[in-house]
């Protein structure tokens, strides 16, 4: 034991000094070495790297509870995830899932759904992670994380990223290139905003280094998309790689900073009435900020703003409008969609924290589609966070929603919902 109190010792000490280069936290006590010495001065840098917060989003697990160090010190693997339950309790208008989809609200409201019960588990974790000292290209880092979303109560393990980074090359599934996850909005829900922008797709990104802050990234990654076709028109499948792109500068030793971002796409249906192949264009713009302000108070947010764009943003993603009808015959068009968070956060101490967001989505261009077409939706959230030790946090959390159609009909829903999430 006092072999084991000494190595973590070391690490940490000696991750503190390898801070610069990695801009890691320094080793956590709660860190359990299964196997290997800390000390190593190749697994100095190895354990630093295993412990970066860079570019995580609140909903990403921790750094891993257990280490496995081989004797050479060119690998450490880290175990690691999380047991999240949570319990929820809808009135004055309820949507019918654990995640609050606002595209899922009555409209008009429904009387048979003005309150709702339910509790889930299904978002708990589990994560693998390796890394390997510095090879001629760089560090190899392997992610494996899966939850247990399932289908329906069965809590089957779902694959939700999967990757390798060899240097500044990333290969897998890995939260998009288009996408912040520093700066997306701290909720207990784990649907998250209905304008932020979070999906995970398939690619091959290259991020660039750090230059005095600044620093910069491009990729190629596999579309999702979701039409709505009509009768004269199909989906097919998809011909060309979506490539988004971003560059950043930050400060505050990387706490704070602005990003950039932008997306091209080229979506692919037929004209059934011209019996031809097509593609619609779709490009997106995104400005997003994490920023200290003062003392304990922090701002985050994004605006988002594009065309066929939609299977990005939260509340509209397989919705069918990345591609909707031009018109009565086979063309399809690529509409507006908007999406936009801003939220305050407070840090009361480094154990208890408050937050409140505002977020929108709107969809444009929607000339020819039915009344009941969504319009907008909006997601008003207050959450406060407690770490009851380092593994133990509570959440408890305050949701009004709104969806407004084309018609100019709308319907709402409130919920309130706790937390119990312990790490490992």
């Amino acid at each position: 034991m006092k072999k084991l109190s000494l190595s973590i010792i070391a690490a940490a000490t000696a991750m503190c000094c390898a801070a610069a280069e990695s801009h890691a936290d320094s080793i956590p006590e709660r860190a359990v070495i299964v196997s290997g010495d800390a000390s190593h001065p190749q697994h100095i840098g190895n354990i630093a790297t295993m412990y970066t917060h860079m570019n995580q989003a609140f909903e990403d697990p921790a750094a891993p509870r257990f280490l496995f160090l081989d004797k050479k010190g060119t690998v450490a693997l880290g175990i690691g995830g999380y047991l999240k339950a949570t319990g929820m309790y809808d009135f004055d208008g309820a949507v019918p899932s654990d995640g609050f989809f606002t595209n899922k609200i009555s409209v008009p409201p429904d009387p048979a759904m003005r309150q709702r019960f339910g509790a889930s588990a299904t978002h708990s974790t589990i994560f693998l992670k390796l890394v390997t000292h510095p090879t001629r290209v760089g560090r190899v880092i392997v992610y494996v994380q899966t939850n247990f979303t399932g289908n329906g109560d069965n809590y089957g393990l779902v694959l939700k990223q999967a990757y390798v980074s060899v240097g500044h090359v990333t290969a897998g599934k890995a939260r998009s290139t288009f996408a912040d996850g520093a700066a997306m909005a701290p909720t207990v829900d784990d649907q998250g905003p209905a304008g932020q922008v979070s999906a995970k797709n398939m690619m091959v990104q290259y991020v660039t280094s750090d230059f005095k802050g600044l620093s910069g990234a491009v990729a190629v990654e596999l579309p999702s998309a979701s039409y709505t076709v009509g009768n004269n028109a199909k989906a097919i499948a998809q011909r060309f790689p979506d490539i988004p792109a971003y560059v950043q500068y930050a400060w505050d030793k990387g706490d704070s900073h602005v990003r950039l971002s932008g997306i091209f796409r080229r979506l692919s249906y037929r004209d059934l009435q011209s019996q031809a192949n097509h593609f619609g264009t779709g490009w997106g713009v995104q400005l997003s900020t994490v920023t200290d302000i003062y003392g304990g108070l922090k701002f985050f947010g994004h605006y988002t703003y594009g065309r066929g764009i939609s299977s990005y943003i939260n509340d509209l993603d397989g919705g069918g409008f990345d591609l909707i009808p031009d018109g009565s015959d086979g063309k399809l068009k690529a509409p507006g969609a908007a999406g936009l968070t801003a939220g305050l956060q407070y840090n009361f101490s480094d154990r208890f924290f408050m937050t409140g967001s505002y977020s929108r989505a709107q969809l444009y261009d929607t000339a020819g589609m039915s009344a009941d077409t969504y319009r907008y939706g909006q997601y008003i959230t207050a959450n406060a966070f407690y770490n009851v030790w380092g593994d133990l946090r509570l959440g408890l959390e305050y949701i009004h929603g709104t969806r407004k159609d084309i018609s100019g009909q709308s319907g709402k829903a409130n919920r309130v919902e706790a937390m119990v999430q312990y790490s490992f």
